[in-house]
């Protein structure tokens, strides 16, 4: 039997192993309560510290370990080097080797599920975050985005230990709605426990011209040529670091840093996308074989691995053009970039722990990813948000936009850009899993590299760790090592159970027998249950690179018959889905490492067992009604409530507004009139929406009003007229012609009453044109929507804007 580590401190012995056994569910057990959103919270902050402030057996913190997290997005299980892959990552390389690796450890399959798991040690769905922020669901207790009072997070009880706590980079577990420069700021990072946050609030941002936040405080970036965001992120945490040693060299930290790179848009500068100049030309199939051989060659996956096959509706290398071999070996070439460049800034934090001398009592994870690989690029595209908002379009498309309107190959990467590389890159990246992100019914979903590094314990063992774990179990750990079981009240509030378990029986024996029983997943109706090496799956109703999903097109914005969870009438596509007639399979871990051989005809009993612990644990976990992520798609009343407001008036001094908290002007009928003194051959921006992937903007330059609405970069709907000097009065009149949910709209210019100028979008933007742009009023904050003021941004208008006042029709 395994030797717990013991380490002494302020006169007491506390145990590595202390709660390893059995994870930690009894020590959290007790007094077990619903969750809920209950009074006892000042503005904007849970405050744990006033919980347990003078209590006995509060430990002085002075020698505990630091713990750092680094989390990436959207990387891919075979894509880093360091296990198989041809990316050069030397930071997870550089942890993975002073340190311990896993090849069997499992994320959500999305991001904010797997941020808000890792940060509470509960299952998703318990913690309210069984789909991103953005589809939230108000009604449904496991989809509505807030965790709740009853799952403190690691920052919240490490408070109760002393530690100091940052969060840098992307947070993507605050409600749409509440992501406004007046909050309610109660679940954002410094609500969460969290001293200090900087980064930006959502899925997704643009690294040239990220949406930031320093705590809730909307920042700028800098306009500089040089700047990067996740250069920015390191160098601020390597800072905080600086003045945190200065100021409180006897306090622990806990530091989650979480650039959002390699998330799209897939952007980097172009000398280190260079670095990998015809590194894929051989294409995906032969990079998946490639990296197979490599992963096997190394031992990161068992010999007796099979790599399934690429899935039938995505393309062969072989049969592309040589042109379009080009495109899509570039835009792999600037994602390798992004990676290696994100990876080699997260090396900064660690260079910064060695100079401080703090390295050696920092417990760091490094997640490799937060999910698998994206493949919502679909077959390559110059903008990454068009399958999300159901938009099929062609290669040919993307290929015509760039060449013509971007200068060609040389734009990818660029700030003019937000891309995503083909979903096949994405599958190869998975070698040799079946799917990719948001299937959270197989590996290729779920399934990431993590690295554990602590010098002063952890002696560094490059023997694979193989025992089955979750990000449920990065909390847990956490606490073990610091010898304590979570709070059983936090800010007067009962905790719930904890789901995941302590690794630390895997620190110092890589071949222990696995002690984590049992896990579910789901994620957007793709599901599975994992129990003692066995697991059975379901690959769901949709695949994640297919934007033709027919219903979000041809569905009016909203239903006339809801009932329960089940939507009935016209439907396309998958949305006759019935859950109950999914086809499960059923695979044995013990022999099949990447789930390629189904025994669900041969082993019946065993498929009925783990169907049922499915359905316990999707009682237990609030996973029930499955299929709720699909109900913001296909009506946002069903969302977060927001009110009934349809008018709204703005000024030239009002804050940025995230397009999800903003009026909507991109699919719905509105009239917005604009009350401005205008100078002669005035210049600058009336009010905009969105970002140089996708928006609105009414401009004036040198005396020509323009409207001009960005479709994802593929077309630029340009209508102008000749705005004379003095008091005007401008209208824009939006009409949706139709009712499917990206159906073109007509657009009417009025200056002083009289219609000046007209014109069609063909497609309009039933979902978002971004996930962080904003609103703004004066000026085009953050990364421009339009290309003809791309270089004189923010191209702030140079009169007088008394009111913006918009009206939905």
């Amino acid at each position: 039997m395994q030797k717990p580590f013991i380490f002494k401190e302020a006169g007491a012995l506390f145990s590595l192993g202390v709660l390893a056994a059995g994870g930690i569910h009894g020590a959290a057990n007790a007094g077990t309560v619903s969750s809920s959103q209950g009074g006892n919270e000042s503005p904007g902050k849970r405050d744990v510290r006033a919980a347990t402030a003078g209590k006995a057996g509060v430990k002085k913190a002075s020698a505990e370990p630091n713990v750092l997290i680094i989390l990436l997005d959207d990387a891919g299980f075979a894509q880093s080097d360091t296990v198989g892959g041809e990316i050069h990552t030397p930071t997870f390389s550089r942890i993975a080797d002073s340190g311990i690796r896993y090849n069997a450890f499992h994320t959500t399959a999305i991001s904010s599920a797997t941020r808000a798991s890792l940060l509470t040690g509960r299952n998703h769905h318990h913690v309210g975050n069984g789909t991103i922020t953005e589809l939230a669901s108000a009604d449904d207790p496991g989809y509505n985005g807030i965790i709740p009072d009853s799952t403190a997070t690691v920052p919240e009880v490490l408070h109760t230990q002393g530690y100091s706590t940052v969060a840098f980079g992307k947070w993507h577990n605050t409600p749409t709605h509440e992501v406004t420069p007046t909050g309610p700021f109660t679940h954002w990072p410094t609500g969460y426990g969290f001293d200090h946050f900087y980064g930006f609030n959502g899925g997704e941002t643009d690294q040239y011209h990220p949406s930031l936040y320093n705590d809730t405080t909307p920042v700028e970036p800098p306009n500089d040529p040089q700047y990067h965001l996740s250069g920015d992120l390191a160098n601020k945490a390597v800072a905080w670091l600086e003045q945190h040693e200065k100021a409180e060299p006897n306090k622990p930290f806990f530091m989650y840093w979480a650039p959002g790179g390699v998330h799209a848009p897939h952007q980097v500068f172009k000398e280190w996308a260079d670095k990998y100049k015809g590194k894929f030309d051989s294409g995906w199939d032969a990079y998946r074989a490639r990296a197979f051989a490599r992963q096997k060659a190394i031992g990161w996956i068992p010999q007796d691995t099979v790599n399934t096959p690429r899935p039938q509706d995505m393309a062969a290398w072989d049969s592309l053009t040589p042109e379009e071999k080009k495109f899509q070996a570039r835009e792999m070439e600037v994602y390798a970039g992004f990676l290696e460049y994100t990876d080699t800034q997260a090396g900064k934090v660690v260079d910064e722990l060695e100079k401080l001398g703090l390295r050696d009592n920092t417990l760091i994870f490094y997640v490799f990813s937060d999910n698998g690989a994206s493949s919502e690029g679909m077959n390559g595209a110059i903008n990454d948000l068009l399958v999300t908002n159901g938009v099929p379009t062609t290669l040919q498309q993307h290929m015509q936009a760039l060449n013509q309107t971007y200068g060609g190959l040389d734009a990818l990467g660029g700030p003019k850009l937000e891309e995503h590389y083909n979903a096949a890159w994405a599958w190869a990246g998975e070698s040799p899993f079946v799917g990719t992100k948001l299937v959270a019914g197989y590996f290729g979903g779920t399934r990431t590299p993590l690295a554990i590094s602590w010098p002063k314990r952890i002696a560094p063992d490059k023997t694979i760790r193989t025992q089955f774990h979750h990000v449920n179990d990065i909390a847990p750990t956490i606490y073990d090592v610091l010898g304590i079981a979570p709070p059983a009240v936090v800010n007067g509030v009962q905790q719930d159970r904890m789901d995941g378990i302590s690794m630390t029986y895997t620190f110092a024996d890589p071949k222990a027998a696995n002690r984590k029983p049992q896990q579910y997943f789901e994620i957007m109706g793709s599901r599975a249950e994992y129990v003692d090496g066995w697991i059975a799956s379901v690959f769901g109703p949709r695949k994640p690179w297919v934007a033709d999903q027919s219903f979000l097109l041809s569905l009016p914005a909203k239903l006339s018959v809801v009932t329960g969870w089940r939507w009935f009438g016209d439907t396309f596509g998958w949305m006759k889905w019935k859950p109950e007639n999914d086809q499960w399979a059923l695979f044995d871990l013990h022999k099949d490492y990447s789930q390629a051989n189904d025994l669900a005809a041969t082993n019946p009993a065993k498929l009925a067992e783990l169907k049922r612990k499915f359905e316990q644990d999707a009682e237990a976990n609030h996973v029930n009604p499955i299929g709720a992520s699909f109900k913001v798609l296909i009506d946002s009343a069903m969302g977060p409530k927001q009110g009934l407001q349809s008018d709204w008036h703005f000024n030239a001094g009002s804050p940025r507004l995230p397009e999800w908290a903003a009026p909507n002007l991109r699919s719905r009928s509105s009239l917005v009139t604009v009350d401005a003194d205008v100078p002669a051959n005035a210049n600058g921006v009336l009010y905009s929406v969105g970002d140089v992937g996708a928006g609105v903007s009414l401009y004036v330059m040198n005396g020509v009003l323009t409207y001009e609405y960005n479709g994802f970069s593929l077309t630029h709907t340009k209508i102008r007229a000749p705005l004379p000097a003095g008091h005007d009065v401008i209208e824009v009149k939006f009409d949706k012609e139709s009712s499917k949910r990206a159906g073109p709209a007509d657009v009417t210019l009025r200056i002083n009453g009289q219609d000046v100028a007209h014109g069609e979008v063909p497609v309009t933007a039933p979902i978002g044109f971004t996930a962080t742009g904003t609103f703004n009023v004066g000026l085009n904050r953050g990364s421009p929507v339009s290309l003809d003021y791309f270089d004189r941004a923010p191209f702030a208008f140079n009169g007088e804007i008394r009111d913006v006042h918009i009206q939905y029709q």
